[in-house]
């Protein structure tokens, strides 16, 4: 039988199979020895134990397509990142840094901005201009007004979606319009293996029906570039293709150096000079990160 694993806690994996529901699963030794850990989105192959109880052991993990360091998910076809339109005011600097990662991972990522009832027609197109030649969909919702949200299940419609956001920006009421169950069988899941509320800490994966899967991660507050290369950087803002070959020197970091395209562009207005200012902050703290 094969199945996708949704969460993981304490030793026990809980395996979706469609058409037959969720199945409470150990992994065997042989993963252990092979240095294999079962992750959220694995798509595993299980032996029934107990078909009453609802249980069994994972037998087999089927080769991944991707996996994502962070948040730890496999198979994911997409990110979303939730940010907030008006409350709390969207901290770019973190934005972009998520998108750094996804990029250096090559996730393709949708920008949800949520509360867009709260700013007005004219900051929603100034946010929109930001990232509108950052490589992401960029959407617009209002958890409150129910306002995108169709939209946004749509895009997300036969794929394995990772949703991440910092806290307050509204992602749990997003997670709840797209799928009202989610708190019931995170509830329902605790209960068997007598964790309680400790279990909403962790990742956790949602089948929506037809191939759907809404994967929810611990919000964050900050992320940390400490893999990223200061040569590497430039390569993940895709504002900067259009340019690549065009600068003065080949090894140009689109910072101090003269004759830049890169900075050339910000002046006439090509690149945001939002996104580049967030670069050059990036930059500097991959250059001064310490070497250990």
């Amino acid at each position: 039988m094969r199945g996708k694993i949704i969460k993981g806690i304490a030793g026990f994996y809980y395996v979706n199979v469609e058409g037959q529901g969720i199945f409470e699963c150990k992994a065997k030794g042989v993963f252990r020895n092979r240095k294999i850990k079962p992750l959220p989105g694995d798509d595993v192959t299980l032996e029934i134990l107990d078909a009453g109880a609802m249980t069994g052991n994972i037998t087999d993990i089927i080769d991944r397509r991707t996996e994502l360091i962070r948040p730890a998910v496999a198979n994911a076809d997409q990110a979303v990142i939730v940010f907030a339109c008006g409350e709390p005011v969207p901290n770019f600097n973190l934005l972009d840094r998520f998108l750094v990662l996804m990029q250096k991972q090559q996730m393709g990522t949708i920008i949800c901005f949520n509360k867009m009832d709260q700013v007005d027609a004219k900051r929603l197109e100034e946010i929109r201009a930001i990232y509108v030649n950052s490589g992401c969909k960029v959407m617009f919702v209002s958890a409150k007004n129910q306002t995108g949200i169709e939209e946004l299940r749509a895009a997300m419609e036969g794929k394995t979606t990772v949703f991440a956001g910092p806290s307050g920006v509204g992602k749990s009421s997003i997670l709840n319009l797209l799928y009202p169950n989610a708190g019931m069988e995170t509830g329902s899941i605790s209960e068997k293996i007598r964790r309680g509320k400790h279990t909403t800490r962790h990742s956790e994966l949602f089948y929506m029906g037809r191939g759907t899967y809404l994967f929810d991660t611990p919000g964050f507050s900050s992320l940390y570039l400490e893999e990223i290369e200061k040569e590497q950087l430039r390569e993940y803002y895709p504002e900067y293709e259009p340019y690549r070959g065009e600068c003065r020197y080949l090894s140009c970091l689109h910072d101090k150096e003269p004759e830049c395209a890169v900075k050339d562009a910000v002046e006439t207005g090509k690149i945001h000079p939002e996104r580049y200012s967030n670069y050059r902050l990036l930059l500097e703290e991959v250059k001064n990160r310490k070497k250990y």
